[in-house]
């Protein structure tokens, strides 16, 4: 995967919208997600919207995680951030903005939750441990929250009560790929699990890097799904909140974080020997329990 293609890609004419939103769906295609993104259940109107925040975090998310960008990933994180700020104040050059700035106009989105997202990319390329699990949290009230948020204005929702419900979501989400990637983000030297969690389980750093998988570990990881898992509860109520499909979409996406959390129960809490994932037949009976919800 070209991730250099993605973020040094230009546009010649601003104003092309057409070709902005479908550099944006060609770069959601081409990724796997726990989740859908931008997928043919949305209104096509909508869609490429959806698209286009997905584009604007995955080449952040990008710079701040592949190898290609090692040395410079603070620049071309506070540079994407530039271009953020630019939208709608000088002509953009590249793709991602262009579209973005029909967005903004479009639907009068605020520019705070995309800036909200690259603080927490910028803070990955700072940060690698958590003493607490409130650090995570604002970690994920940053780098999750606001995207659930978008896309409930990019559908017309601005209810607090509905931001929270998909606050909870989107946390889950987050804290659902942290413990499936436990492996992929210690290769970074970046660890999620909270200091205070190793602690109180017994384990430690020492034993994450020798790959020491024992009751201590199945415990903290156990530990972590469990409360993971109650925050999808919490958000549970959300997609009966909303309208057909967009309801259908948040259900799935729920489904799809609870069956991340399966898969890690079903592999005994060791996602260091084996990292579960979904597949696509996997999409299928989630599809049909989140049709019949």
């Amino acid at each position: 995967m070209n991730t250099l293609a993605h973020s040094e890609a230009r546009i010649k004419d601003p104003d092309d919208a057409p070709a902005a939103f479908k550099f944006c769906q060609d770069l959601v295609d081409s990724h796997y997600e726990n989740f859908p993104v931008a997928s043919l259940l949305l209104p096509r109107k909508l869609r490429k919207h959806v698209a286009a925040l997905y584009a604007f975090a995955r080449i952040a998310d990008d710079f701040a995680d592949e190898p290609e960008y090692e040395g410079v990933r603070k620049e071309r994180l506070l540079d994407w951030r530039r271009q953020l700020l630019a939208v709608g104040k000088e002509p953009a050059t590249h793709p991602v903005f262009a579209a973005l700035g029909r967005t903004f106009r479009e639907l009068d989105l605020p520019v705070e939750p995309f800036d909200d997202l690259l603080s927490a990319f910028l803070q990955d390329v700072e940060k690698t441990r958590y003493a607490t699990y409130d650090e995570v949290l604002d970690y994920c009230r940053r780098s999750a929250n606001p995207v659930g948020r978008v896309v409930l204005m990019i559908h017309g929702h601005r209810d607090p009560e509905l931001f929270r419900l998909s606050d909870a979501i989107c946390t889950a989400l987050q804290l659902a790929n942290f413990w499936q990637d436990i492996s992929v983000d210690l290769k970074k030297d970046r660890i999620y699990i909270p200091e205070e969690d190793f602690q109180k389980f017994s384990y430690s750093e020492a034993d994450l890097r020798m790959g020491v998988v024992n009751e201590r570990f199945h415990d903290l990881l156990k530990f972590e799904v469990n409360r993971t898992r109650d925050l999808f509860e919490q958000g549970r109520p959300l997609p009966g909140k909303l309208e057909w499909p967009l309801s259908l979409e948040i259900r799935l996406t729920w489904r799809g974080g609870r069956e991340i959390l399966r898969k890690i129960r079903k592999g005994g809490f060791d996602t260091l020997s084996t990292r579960p994932v979904l597949h696509r037949w996997d999409w299928i009976p989630l599809m049909v329990r989140s049709l019949l919800a």
